[in-house]
């Protein structure tokens, strides 16, 4: 059974796209320097730095939701939420 867990973490956010072969984009010619994504194709988004990529995640106060457990650990299910208010 598959398990998602929810970080912000740097670390594990670059480390898990990067193991299958994504890396941080934004969509082309966006207007909103914090519209961040992450690529697995040659889709129409630019690619950007880590760093770019980062400010933008923590601008737009975002989170990333992604699968922690598999049969196919190198399963690409993974995307990018808003955070959770903290109460």
């Amino acid at each position: 059974m598959a398990r998602f867990g929810t970080t912000a973490d740097y670390s594990r956010i670059r480390h898990w796209i990067e193991e299958r072969g994504g890396h941080p984009a934004r969509v082309k010619d966006a207007r909103d320097s914090e519209t961040v994504g992450i690529d697995f194709s040659s889709a129409p988004m630019e690619e950007i730095s880590w760093d770019e990529f980062f400010q933008g995640f923590d601008g737009s106060r975002l989170a990333f939701l992604h699968r922690t457990k598999a049969e196919d650990d190198a399963a690409r299910l993974g995307r990018i939420v808003r955070r959770r208010k903290h109460h």
